[in-house]
């Protein structure tokens, strides 16, 4: 602790109000940054000659002075102190990183449903059902409801104008009604069905197709009947592999944690309508000798400060329930109860939570393992020195020269980092030209990367061959980082992979890499990811290309007049499709707008 702070005397000072702290250190960087109910108390209690915590202690003797903020509430100051934990990383906080939003199941509101994966803002009319820990939960529920249900799952402008079955209706995974198969009366039901289900009403379910069969039999309607019956069927399997809870309907998250050498993991295994939706792994950062409550609170506070909170939380250990639930009462109003079962079925969703961590502990130090192994062999197979861990690969992607975008995906600290990806769309460039749009790429990278003082990767991967190598050197000599290892992966001549040849700028020689060399592993897939990521940026701007072309340059068409008619007709296909007066039925389409648009997309220039 810095001899000119006076804790005692600083703590004097303080209101006992609610607000959030900051712990400095001697250069005025953020060591911790905390929450309090009352300042003054929770501020003081650091400074008492109880405190036992190895990792409190070592911050202690770094702080040089506090800041702090009064907040309205505690509510107000969990709000403040995980966007300071997320904006700042202070050393000393434990540090939950994703932002990825939770996916749902949707039940669009069209007059034939269709079910799909969503993400993001809600569109009126459509349900939603989740949220779902992943997107693969989400594709298996999917799944499981084309399978007993059979519902729709083809975007509107397949839905409009199809005219004969597709595969799906053929397996029996959909019931066609974009061909009549079906009545809407009939396709309700099923969609009706399929809303029950999700919403854990599952003998609901069965009493209505029960129904639905033996009306079918009575009727005669044989085929008809043995549909039904195997759909009964199908649930009872969901039924015994899914739920786990006898109250069918309770929402819980269950919050396992287990630490091992240092490194702490928490599984959030999801429970819907007492149906076990999948499961969720979180590796925090500085966790510093924390203990699992430490390690829960931490993930309890900053993970449902912007995600759906259920009403019941079942943690591993015992937490400091009063606290933590009077401060996610602004984010659930309905309450929130927290608690660690010690016993009944409850326990035994404590305990699965708890093995799940320790398997992806156990595979996350294997995974750790292997790519220490691999980049050790890339550091040798390329000359390397040893501190060398910061790998960049770039890729082009175009169509014949159309929307050619160029990707950067950074490999650090033995991962991928995707947070530090680039794309780059590539301008005043000949279509077609690799070379030159490889020379912008990397000149455009790294003249920002040395202009803001950023990482400069060890090695650079191009995917291409010799001309690629050598645009990729020109970039980097006339920005003066020669010293740069820059090696292209060409696919050589039978182009498969594990024959790929390495291309180095000023050598002769080649070095050859067997198939399996955990080198020529890892190059291939830094640079497997380098062409995905240039591929979906290319497709993306192709395809906003083409539907800017095609009615953002009509005259009197904004982005409104434009997501009505693609809302209308089903995609630019339906638009095209579509006569004059059909067009003039979209809301603010004139007579003469909708002359317009008919000439611009079908070739005709004169007005």
């Amino acid at each position: 602790m810095s001899e000119s702070f006076e804790p005692k005397q600083f703590v004097a000072g303080l209101p006992n109000l609610p607000g959030v702290y900051r712990m400095l250190g001697a250069q005025g960087e953020v060591l911790y940054v905390g929450k309090a109910g009352d300042l003054r108390k929770r501020v003081g209690s650091y400074f008492q000659k109880t405190v036992v915590s190895p990792r409190i202690r070592m911050m202690l003797a770094q702080v040089a002075g506090i800041e702090t903020t009064v907040t309205r509430s505690e509510a107000e100051a969990l709000l403040l102190e995980n966007n300071l934990i997320k904006s700042l990383a202070p050393r000393y906080n434990i540090l939950f990183r994703d932002d990825k939003s939770y996916p749902y199941l949707m039940i669009s509101g069209h007059a034939f449903p269709r079910i799909g994966f969503h993400r993001g803002a809600r569109e009126r009319g459509s349900r939603y059902f989740g949220p779902f820990p992943d997107s693969n939960a989400v594709r298996d529920a999917i799944q499981l409801l084309q399978r007993v249900f059979r519902l729709r799952t083809c975007e509107d402008t397949v839905f409009e104008n199809r005219s004969r079955p597709c595969l799906l209706h053929q397996i029996g995974r959909c019931t066609a009604a974009c061909t009549g198969q079906i009545g809407a009366e009939a396709y309700t039901g099923d969609v009706r069905s399929a809303e029950l289900f999700l919403e854990g009403r599952e003998d609901d379910v069965i009493e209505q197709l029960n129904a639905r069969m033996n009306a079918a039999a009575r009727a005669q309607r044989y085929e008809e009947a043995t549909i039904f019956r195997d759909q009964v069927r199908a649930l009872a399997r969901v039924r015994a592999r899914q739920y786990v809870e006898s109250e069918r309907s309770i929402d819980a998250d269950v919050i396992g944690c287990v630490i091992e050498d240092q490194v702490a993991c928490v599984n959030l295994v999801m429970i819907r309508a007492g149906r076990h939706v999948g499961d969720r792994s979180f590796f925090p950062h500085n966790i510093h000798d924390a203990a699992p409550e430490e390690v829960l609170a931490a993930f309890i506070e900053q993970h449902y400060l912007d995600r759906p909170l259920p009403p019941l939380l079942l943690t591993s250990v015992e937490l400091d329930r009063e606290v933590i639930e009077a401060m996610l009462s602004a984010k659930a109003p309905q309450g929130v109860q927290i608690t660690a079962p010690i016993q009944g079925e409850r326990r035994i969703w404590v305990e699965m939570a708890c093995r799940n961590a320790s398997l992806a502990l156990e595979a996350r130090s294997k995974e750790k393992t292997t790519q220490e192994a691999r980049l050790v062999a890339l550091r040798d197979a390329l000359g390397l020195p040893d501190s060398a861990q910061r790998v960049e690969c770039f890729d082009i992607s175009h169509l014949m020269g159309e929307a050619t975008v160029a990707s950067c995906v950074v490999y650090d600290r033995q991962g991928m980092q995707k947070g530090e990806y680039r794309r780059f769309n590539i301008r005043d460039v000949k279509p077609g030209d690799d070379y030159a749009a490889m020379r912008q790429a990397l000149a455009r990278r790294y003249e920002r990367i040395t202009t803001e003082n950023g990482k400069i990767p060890d090695l650079i991967l191009i995917d291409g061959g010799k001309g690629q190598v050598a645009a990729a050197k020109a970039a980097l000599v006339e920005l003066g980082l020669n010293d740069i290892a820059v090696v292209g992966i060409a696919k050589g001549p039978e182009r498969k992979p594990g024959l790929e040849e390495l291309v180095i700028e000023g050598e002769g020689s080649t070095p050859v890499l067997s198939p399996q060399d955990p080198a020529l592993l890892l190059i291939q897939s830094i640079r497997d990811e380098a062409h995905r990521f240039a591929v979906v940026g290319h497709r993306a701007r192709r395809g906003k290309a083409r539907i800017h072309s095609a009615l953002d340059d009509i005259p009197g068409i904004g982005s409104k007049r434009r997501q009505r008619l693609l809302a209308q007709f089903g995609g630019l296909r339906g638009v095209q499709a579509a006569a004059i007066d059909e067009l003039t039925k979209v809301d603010g389409i004139s007579r003469a707008v909708a002359e317009r648009i008919y000439r611009r997309l079908h070739g005709q220039t004169a007005e």
